[in-house]
Parts: structure tokens; C-alpha cells; sequence
């Protein structure tokens, strides 16, 4: 394996970490909701997630190894701008829509944003083969069979999950835009701050909760910001500088079969034939998309 090759790998099983941790992540995020509202606990968990890389970002300093790429003439303010503002929607949008639908549907319209990477690439001139195509076709079946266990209906929790599908899209096509020409642990600080800054401020003024119910929150809260926000998220961002964002989106998408092994091994949840079909087949997109098919001729 040359070094280029070894590289994408490393890049892959980071992003594979990455969805491992948001899979798990469901059920901290769950319990956090029995105590505080979904603004507040998309603050405090965001503000710790970016508070998480302070130490990193001044050991790395320190050390200088963290360096700016060359020629670089992107405002990295700017990049943590326009990434937290997208952030900020994507994960507000998504988590008052599960408020108001069944976790299965919330699961289901999330990943739509696995079709959606490849067609906002088509927009922006990015090239996508058959094959990613028919292996985000193969994921978002399995994707199907293993989150939706209620009839599909389309509600206001359901339209709202899905506009926030859009907003994940987007994100996962500013990482890979932004990663290689700004220093993407500062980046990720400052998206993080200014998603927590934006929640908690909107939570201040529409839900009522007291220290003792961010208390209540804690562990969830933790896991949330330190792993969730802080690791996983910087994780996407490290691993997106050599993989191609569709190829991204459909590794990130196996959050969704984690969550139902979270559930399984946390809550004792069952996986039905159905659910167990699906993620066999989510499996199979993922490891079509990665394999790379001989030219005949």
C-alpha cells in the first residue's frame, strides 16, 4: 500500500471513529432531553465541545505543529462562520424535528443527506461515478429497513428532519472545501462556539430550566460535547482532507447502524429481521463505494 493509498484509509477509519461515536451518541442524546430542552443542550454541549480543543490548539501551538497551509488566502473567521451558522441550523432544525416525530422517521430523513452530497457536487462541478450513486442508492435502502419501523408519514417533525438534511449536506461539503486550506482544529473550535453561543442564547429565551437539570443532564452533556462535538466532529474534519465528500457522506452514515448497537447493548432494544437486513445492506454501500473497479478494456 503506497503512501497516498494509506493515507485515504487512515482518513476513512477516523471518519468510521467519527460515526461510531455520533452512533452512540443518540442514546446520550436522548437521555440529555429528559432533563433540558433541545437549545439548551445543543449549547452546552457545542460551547464544551469547542472549550475541549482549547488545550489542543495551544499544546499544538506550542509545539508548532500546527501549521497553516501554504498559500493560504482563506479568513479562517470567516470559514468558522459560515460552517457554525450551517451547523447551527442543521442540528437545531434536527432536533426540534425528532421532538415532533418518531425517532425511526428522524433516523431515516437524516441520511437522505447521503443522495443529497453527490447532488449539491453536481452544482459545484464535482464528478460522481455510477458506482457512489448505486452504492448511496444500496445504503439509503438498508438505511430504510433498519430506522423506519412505523408507517411513513410525512408531519411537521418529519419536514423539519428533513430540511435539516439539506443543512448536514451542506456541512459535510464546507468540511471538505475548508479542511485543507485553513488550520481545521481552530476551524472546528470556532464552528462549535459560535453553534453553542447561537443555541444556548435562543434557549435562554424560550425554554425554562434550572443548574439542577443541567446537573440531571451531566453524563449525556459530557459524552455529548467532549466526544460527540469535540472528537467526533474534528475527527469528520481531519478525515475529510483525503476522501471525496460522497465517499464521506456514506462512511459518516453508518451512524445509524452504531445507534441501533448502542441501543441493543445500553437499552436493550432488539433489532427485528427487517432492521438487521437493513444494515447489511447499509454495510454493502459502504464497502462498494470503496472498492475501486477495474477499467475493462
Amino acid at each position: 500500500m503506497n503512501n497516498n493509498k494509506l493515507s485515504v484509509f487512515n482518513s476513512e477509519l477516523l471518519l468510521l471513529l467519527a460515526a461510531i461515536i455520533w452512533g452512540f451518541a443518540f442514546v446520550a442524546q436522548k437521555a440529555g432531553m429528559d432533563s433540558i430542552g433541545p437549545m439548551a443542550y445543543n449549547g452546552i454541549r457545542f460551547l464544551l465541545g469547542s472549550a475541549t480543543l482549547l488545550p489542543v490548539i495551544w499544546y499544538y501551538n506550542k509545539k508548532n505543529k500546527i501549521s497553516t497551509p501554504l498559500k493560504n488566502k482563506t479568513n479562517i473567521w470567516f470559514a468558522g462562520l459560515v460552517s457554525g451558522l450551517v451547523l447551527f441550523i442543521a442540528a437545531t432544525i434536527q432536533q426540534i424535528g425528532i421532538v415532533y416525530t418518531t425517532a425511526g422517521n428522524a433516523g431515516f430523513i437524516t441520511t437522505m443527506y447521503v443522495i443529497l452530497v453527490p447532488v449539491f457536487g453536481l452544482f459545484l462541478k464535482q464528478k460522481v461515478n455510477l458506482q457512489t450513486w448505486i452504492a448511496a442508492v444500496i445504503a439509503l435502502i438498508g438505511l430504510y429497513f433498519l430506522s423506519v419501523s412505523e408507517e411513513f408519514t410525512i408531519v411537521i417533525g418529519d419536514a423539519l428532519v428533513l430540511g435539516s438534511a439539506l443543512f448536514w449536506a451542506a456541512q459535510v461539503l464546507l468540511a471538505s472545501y475548508y479542511a485543507p486550506k485553513v488550520n481545521i482544529i481552530k476551524l472546528a473550535a470556532i464552528q462549535f462556539a459560535i453553534t453553542g453561543a447561537l443555541s444556548l442564547l435562543i434557549s435562554f429565551l424560550t425554554e425554562t430550566y434550572s443548574l439542577q437539570n443541567i446537573y440531571d443532564a451531566a453524563i449525556p452533556i459530557l459524552y455529548g460535547g467532549i466526544l460527540s462535538v469535540g472528537l467526533a466532529f474534528t475527527l469528520q474534519l481531519i478525515g475529510q482532507k483525503n476522501v471525496i465528500p460522497s465517499h464521506a457522506a456514506i462512511i459518516l452514515s453508518t451512524e445509524s447502524l452504531f445507534a441501533a448497537i448502542g441501543g441493543w447493548l445500553i437499552l436493550s432494544e432488539q433489532l427485528t429481521t427487517i432492521q438487521i437486513m437493513g444494515a447489511a445492506l447499509m454495510l454493502t454501500g459502504v464497502i462498494l463505494s470503496q472498492i475501486k473497479m477495474k477499467k475493462s478494456g
